[in-house]
Protein backbone atom coordinates (compact mmCIF):
# COMPACT_ATOMS: atom_id res chain seq x y z
CA UNK A 1 0.00 0.00 0.00
CA UNK A 2 1.22 3.38 -0.54
CA UNK A 3 1.90 5.87 1.60
CA UNK A 4 0.93 9.54 0.88
CA UNK A 5 1.46 13.06 2.64
CA UNK A 6 -0.51 15.74 2.28
CA UNK A 7 0.08 19.49 2.63
CA UNK A 8 -3.15 21.66 3.14
CA UNK A 9 -4.93 18.81 3.72
CA UNK A 10 -7.44 20.45 5.84
CA UNK A 11 -8.98 22.70 2.77
CA UNK A 12 -10.89 22.28 0.08
CA UNK A 13 -9.08 20.07 -2.51
CA UNK A 14 -7.26 18.00 1.22
CA UNK A 15 -10.79 16.37 1.71
CA UNK A 16 -11.54 15.14 -1.61
CA UNK A 17 -8.13 14.21 -2.04
CA UNK A 18 -8.57 11.94 0.83
CA UNK A 19 -11.64 10.74 -0.52
CA UNK A 20 -9.98 9.71 -3.68
CA UNK A 21 -7.04 7.94 -2.00
CA UNK A 22 -8.90 5.95 0.45
CA UNK A 23 -8.55 3.41 1.41
CA UNK A 24 -5.89 2.05 -0.73
CA UNK A 25 -3.17 4.78 0.62
CA UNK A 26 -1.81 4.90 3.59
CA UNK A 27 -2.43 8.69 4.45
CA UNK A 28 -0.26 11.31 6.73
CA UNK A 29 -1.46 14.80 6.78
CA UNK A 30 0.46 17.85 7.93
CA UNK A 31 -1.23 20.52 10.25
CA UNK A 32 -0.54 23.32 11.83
CA UNK A 33 -1.47 23.71 15.58
CA UNK A 34 -3.28 26.95 14.97
CA UNK A 35 -5.72 25.75 12.04
CA UNK A 36 -9.16 25.52 13.04
CA UNK A 37 -9.96 23.30 10.83
CA UNK A 38 -8.13 20.53 12.49
CA UNK A 39 -11.05 19.23 14.48
CA UNK A 40 -13.66 18.92 11.97
CA UNK A 41 -11.08 17.36 9.77
CA UNK A 42 -10.24 14.75 12.50
CA UNK A 43 -13.76 14.17 12.83
CA UNK A 44 -14.54 13.47 9.77
CA UNK A 45 -11.18 11.94 8.51
CA UNK A 46 -9.94 9.26 11.74
CA UNK A 47 -8.20 7.22 9.29
CA UNK A 48 -5.96 10.17 8.38
CA UNK A 49 -2.59 10.53 10.23
CA UNK A 50 -1.76 13.83 11.29
CA UNK A 51 1.42 15.62 11.93
CA UNK A 52 2.61 19.16 13.60
CA UNK A 53 4.37 21.59 10.75
CA UNK A 54 5.10 24.90 9.81
CA UNK A 55 5.43 26.17 6.55
CA UNK A 56 7.42 29.16 8.11
CA UNK A 57 9.73 26.51 9.93
CA UNK A 58 12.10 24.74 7.11
CA UNK A 59 13.39 21.89 9.72
CA UNK A 60 9.77 20.75 10.77
CA UNK A 61 8.35 20.49 6.77
CA UNK A 62 12.19 18.09 6.46
CA UNK A 63 11.40 16.15 9.69
CA UNK A 64 7.63 15.41 8.36
CA UNK A 65 9.09 14.27 5.09
CA UNK A 66 11.87 12.37 7.11
CA UNK A 67 9.55 10.65 9.64
CA UNK A 68 6.68 9.40 7.03
CA UNK A 69 9.02 8.65 4.14
CA UNK A 70 6.10 8.55 1.53
CA UNK A 71 6.05 7.37 -1.21
CA UNK A 72 3.83 10.42 -2.51
CA UNK A 73 3.58 14.08 -1.69
CA UNK A 74 0.47 16.46 -2.80
CA UNK A 75 1.27 20.13 -2.08
CA UNK A 76 -1.20 21.61 -1.65
CA UNK A 77 -0.74 24.11 1.47
CA UNK A 78 -0.20 27.63 1.22
CA UNK A 79 -1.81 31.27 0.82
CA UNK A 80 -4.88 30.15 -1.37
CA UNK A 81 -6.50 33.70 -1.87
CA UNK A 82 -5.20 36.28 -4.30
CA UNK A 83 -6.71 38.91 -2.25
CA UNK A 84 -4.82 38.10 0.90
CA UNK A 85 -1.83 38.05 -1.39
CA UNK A 86 -1.89 41.55 -1.44
CA UNK A 87 -2.14 42.43 1.98
CA UNK A 88 0.39 40.24 2.67
CA UNK A 89 2.95 39.76 -0.49
CA UNK A 90 6.25 38.53 1.92
CA UNK A 91 4.47 36.23 4.00
CA UNK A 92 2.75 34.46 0.73
CA UNK A 93 5.85 34.08 -0.95
CA UNK A 94 7.50 32.14 1.83
CA UNK A 95 4.36 29.86 2.54
CA UNK A 96 3.30 29.54 -1.11
CA UNK A 97 7.23 29.48 -2.97
CA UNK A 98 9.87 28.99 -0.63
CA UNK A 99 7.95 26.35 1.02
CA UNK A 100 7.59 24.04 -1.49
CA UNK A 101 10.52 24.26 -2.58
CA UNK A 102 12.16 22.63 1.04
CA UNK A 103 9.54 20.15 0.55
CA UNK A 104 10.66 19.26 -2.82
CA UNK A 105 14.34 19.31 -1.20
CA UNK A 106 13.45 17.29 1.58
CA UNK A 107 11.80 14.25 -1.29
CA UNK A 108 14.95 14.26 -3.16
CA UNK A 109 16.54 13.34 -0.15
CA UNK A 110 14.52 10.66 0.74
CA UNK A 111 14.60 9.33 -2.79
CA UNK A 112 18.31 9.07 -3.21
CA UNK A 113 18.65 7.80 0.70
CA UNK A 114 16.31 5.45 -0.09
CA UNK A 115 16.46 4.49 -3.79
CA UNK A 116 12.86 4.57 -4.12
CA UNK A 117 10.64 6.60 -6.33
CA UNK A 118 9.09 9.99 -4.31
CA UNK A 119 6.31 11.67 -6.91
CA UNK A 120 5.91 15.05 -5.47
CA UNK A 121 2.54 17.16 -7.15
CA UNK A 122 2.63 20.51 -6.62
CA UNK A 123 -0.24 22.42 -7.17
CA UNK A 124 0.16 25.08 -9.42
CA UNK A 125 -1.82 27.94 -10.36
CA UNK A 126 -3.26 29.51 -13.68
CA UNK A 127 -2.49 33.02 -11.61
CA UNK A 128 0.87 32.55 -12.85
CA UNK A 129 -0.16 33.12 -16.46
CA UNK A 130 -1.60 36.53 -15.45
CA UNK A 131 -1.34 38.65 -17.94
CA UNK A 132 -1.25 35.97 -20.31
CA UNK A 133 -0.78 37.21 -24.85
CA UNK A 134 -2.53 34.24 -26.23
CA UNK A 135 -5.78 32.03 -24.90
CA UNK A 136 -6.15 29.38 -23.79
CA UNK A 137 -3.05 28.41 -22.06
CA UNK A 138 -1.36 25.88 -22.10
CA UNK A 139 2.10 24.14 -20.92
CA UNK A 140 4.22 26.34 -22.96
CA UNK A 141 2.47 29.48 -22.46
CA UNK A 142 4.81 32.08 -20.68
CA UNK A 143 4.81 32.81 -16.99
CA UNK A 144 3.47 36.50 -16.52
CA UNK A 145 1.78 36.83 -13.02
CA UNK A 146 0.91 40.02 -12.09
CA UNK A 147 -0.09 39.18 -8.46
CA UNK A 148 1.74 37.94 -5.42
CA UNK A 149 0.00 34.83 -4.98
CA UNK A 150 0.68 34.12 -8.86
CA UNK A 151 4.69 35.03 -8.52
CA UNK A 152 5.05 32.85 -5.35
CA UNK A 153 2.86 30.08 -7.55
CA UNK A 154 5.24 30.45 -10.29
CA UNK A 155 8.16 30.33 -8.44
CA UNK A 156 7.21 26.90 -7.19
CA UNK A 157 6.42 25.94 -10.09
CA UNK A 158 9.49 26.73 -12.06
CA UNK A 159 11.54 24.63 -9.19
CA UNK A 160 9.14 21.78 -9.85
CA UNK A 161 10.69 21.92 -13.22
CA UNK A 162 14.34 22.37 -11.78
CA UNK A 163 14.73 19.39 -9.22
CA UNK A 164 12.44 17.21 -12.03
CA UNK A 165 15.39 17.94 -14.20
CA UNK A 166 18.16 16.54 -11.26
CA UNK A 167 16.51 13.76 -10.55
CA UNK A 168 12.74 14.54 -8.18
CA UNK A 169 9.97 12.97 -9.66
CA UNK A 170 7.95 16.06 -9.56
CA UNK A 171 5.03 17.25 -11.60
CA UNK A 172 3.13 20.78 -11.39
CA UNK A 173 -0.80 20.31 -12.01
CA UNK A 174 -1.75 23.56 -12.93
CA UNK A 175 -4.76 24.40 -11.62
CA UNK A 176 -7.90 26.47 -12.85
CA UNK A 177 -10.36 27.76 -10.61
CA UNK A 178 -12.38 24.90 -9.43
CA UNK A 179 -15.43 25.29 -6.72
CA UNK A 180 -17.19 22.89 -4.84
CA UNK A 181 -19.82 23.33 -1.74
CA UNK A 182 -16.79 22.90 0.98
CA UNK A 183 -14.96 26.07 -0.85
CA UNK A 184 -15.06 28.54 2.29
CA UNK A 185 -16.71 31.49 2.54
CA UNK A 186 -14.17 34.34 1.79
CA UNK A 187 -13.66 33.01 -1.55
CA UNK A 188 -16.06 35.52 -3.70
CA UNK A 189 -17.50 31.89 -5.38
CA UNK A 190 -18.88 30.84 -2.21
CA UNK A 191 -19.84 34.11 -1.32
CA UNK A 192 -22.28 34.45 -4.49
CA UNK A 193 -23.64 30.93 -3.96
CA UNK A 194 -24.23 31.13 0.33
CA UNK A 195 -26.04 35.09 -0.84
CA UNK A 196 -27.79 33.87 -3.53
CA UNK A 197 -29.28 31.20 -1.24
CA UNK A 198 -30.27 33.73 1.27
CA UNK A 199 -31.72 35.66 -0.97
CA UNK A 200 -33.78 32.49 -2.62
CA UNK A 201 -35.15 32.27 0.63
CA UNK A 202 -35.87 35.44 2.23
CA UNK A 203 -36.75 37.19 -1.48
CA UNK A 204 -34.31 40.20 -0.46
CA UNK A 205 -30.78 41.34 -0.34
CA UNK A 206 -28.06 42.30 -2.72
CA UNK A 207 -24.59 40.61 -3.65
CA UNK A 208 -21.98 43.24 -3.88
CA UNK A 209 -19.09 42.35 -6.16
CA UNK A 210 -16.25 44.04 -8.05
CA UNK A 211 -15.18 43.60 -11.45
CA UNK A 212 -18.01 41.24 -13.05
CA UNK A 213 -16.53 41.15 -16.20
CA UNK A 214 -13.62 39.21 -15.04
CA UNK A 215 -13.85 35.76 -16.53
CA UNK A 216 -12.54 32.54 -15.24
CA UNK A 217 -12.35 28.78 -16.09
CA UNK A 218 -14.47 27.02 -13.35
CA UNK A 219 -14.12 23.44 -13.18
CA UNK A 220 -15.08 20.93 -10.07
CA UNK A 221 -12.42 20.06 -7.09
CA UNK A 222 -13.03 16.99 -7.08
CA UNK A 223 -12.01 16.50 -10.79
CA UNK A 224 -8.96 18.81 -9.98
CA UNK A 225 -7.79 16.38 -7.46
CA UNK A 226 -8.31 12.95 -9.45
CA UNK A 227 -5.84 15.25 -12.06
CA UNK A 228 -3.28 15.45 -9.31
CA UNK A 229 -2.90 11.80 -8.28
CA UNK A 230 -2.96 10.39 -12.13
CA UNK A 231 -0.22 12.77 -12.55
CA UNK A 232 1.49 11.85 -9.25
CA UNK A 233 1.40 7.34 -10.65
CA UNK A 234 1.88 8.66 -14.20
CA UNK A 235 4.88 6.91 -15.68
CA UNK A 236 6.66 9.90 -16.60
CA UNK A 237 6.35 13.28 -14.02
CA UNK A 238 6.02 16.72 -15.97
CA UNK A 239 3.71 19.64 -15.84
CA UNK A 240 -0.40 19.29 -16.50
CA UNK A 241 -2.59 22.39 -17.35
CA UNK A 242 -5.84 21.20 -15.34
CA UNK A 243 -8.83 22.90 -16.79
CA UNK A 244 -12.28 22.48 -18.53
CA UNK A 245 -11.34 24.92 -21.74
CA UNK A 246 -14.68 27.07 -21.18
CA UNK A 247 -14.95 30.97 -19.35
CA UNK A 248 -17.54 32.29 -17.52
CA UNK A 249 -17.83 35.61 -16.34
CA UNK A 250 -19.00 36.42 -12.25
CA UNK A 251 -21.89 38.31 -13.56
CA UNK A 252 -22.75 35.00 -15.15
CA UNK A 253 -21.76 33.22 -12.12
CA UNK A 254 -23.98 34.88 -10.39
CA UNK A 255 -26.71 34.50 -12.36
CA UNK A 256 -26.87 31.09 -12.39
CA UNK A 257 -26.08 30.83 -8.78
CA UNK A 258 -29.39 33.31 -8.39
CA UNK A 259 -31.73 31.57 -10.93
CA UNK A 260 -30.65 28.00 -9.36
CA UNK A 261 -31.94 30.06 -5.95
CA UNK A 262 -35.39 30.39 -7.72
CA UNK A 263 -34.89 34.47 -8.35
CA UNK A 264 -35.48 34.00 -11.96
CA UNK A 265 -35.25 37.28 -14.22
CA UNK A 266 -35.00 39.51 -11.67
CA UNK A 267 -31.76 38.18 -10.98
CA UNK A 268 -30.12 41.24 -11.66
CA UNK A 269 -31.76 43.41 -9.03
CA UNK A 270 -29.86 41.41 -6.73
CA UNK A 271 -26.62 42.12 -7.60
CA UNK A 272 -24.25 45.62 -7.48
CA UNK A 273 -20.94 46.62 -8.11
CA UNK A 274 -18.62 47.75 -5.15
CA UNK A 275 -15.61 48.97 -5.40
CA UNK A 276 -13.91 48.06 -2.51
CA UNK A 277 -13.98 44.60 -4.09
CA UNK A 278 -11.67 45.32 -7.28
CA UNK A 279 -8.00 43.87 -7.43
CA UNK A 280 -5.21 46.09 -7.73
CA UNK A 281 -4.43 44.12 -11.00
CA UNK A 282 -7.07 41.68 -12.50
CA UNK A 283 -5.29 38.97 -14.84
CA UNK A 284 -6.27 38.29 -18.58
CA UNK A 285 -8.58 36.10 -19.74
CA UNK A 286 -7.50 32.67 -18.21
CA UNK A 287 -8.98 29.92 -19.60
CA UNK A 288 -6.79 26.53 -19.89
CA UNK A 289 -6.18 23.88 -22.53
CA UNK A 290 -6.09 21.02 -21.02
CA UNK A 291 -5.12 18.58 -24.33
CA UNK A 292 -1.89 16.81 -22.44
CA UNK A 293 -3.70 15.86 -19.55
CA UNK A 294 -6.76 14.38 -21.77
CA UNK A 295 -3.93 12.61 -23.68
CA UNK A 296 -1.52 11.63 -21.12
CA UNK A 297 -3.51 10.84 -17.93
CA UNK A 298 -6.59 10.55 -19.27
CA UNK A 299 -8.14 12.97 -17.24
CA UNK A 300 -11.59 14.62 -18.09
CA UNK A 301 -13.82 17.03 -16.18
CA UNK A 302 -17.23 15.32 -15.58
CA UNK A 303 -19.19 18.05 -14.16
CA UNK A 304 -19.92 21.57 -16.12
CA UNK A 305 -20.28 24.77 -15.22
CA UNK A 306 -24.33 25.35 -14.43
CA UNK A 307 -23.70 22.24 -12.39
CA UNK A 308 -20.90 23.17 -9.97
CA UNK A 309 -22.78 26.48 -9.31
CA UNK A 310 -26.11 24.82 -9.05
CA UNK A 311 -24.57 22.05 -6.36
CA UNK A 312 -22.95 24.87 -4.47
CA UNK A 313 -26.09 26.54 -4.57
CA UNK A 314 -28.51 23.52 -3.08
CA UNK A 315 -25.77 23.12 -0.68
CA UNK A 316 -26.10 26.29 1.10
CA UNK A 317 -29.51 26.02 0.55
CA UNK A 318 -30.14 22.82 2.47
CA UNK A 319 -27.57 24.59 5.17
CA UNK A 320 -30.19 27.52 5.54
CA UNK A 321 -33.30 24.91 5.88
CA UNK A 322 -31.52 22.25 8.28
Amino acid sequence: MPRALITGITGQDGGYLVERLAPDTELHGLVHDADPARDEFVARYPEVVLHRGDLADDDSLRAVVDEVEPAEIYNLAGISSVALSWEKPALTGRLSGQAAVVLMEAARALQERSGARVAFVQASSAEMFGQAATAPQDEQTPIAPVSPYGAAKAYAHQMAGVLRRHGLYASSCILYNHESPRRPLQFVTRKITAAAAEIGRTGSGVIRLGNLEARRDWGWAPDYVDAMVRAARHAEAGDFVVATGETHSVAEFAEAALRRAGVGDAWRDHVEVDPAFFRPVDAAVLVGDATKARRELGWAPTVGFAEVVGRMVDHDLALLDS
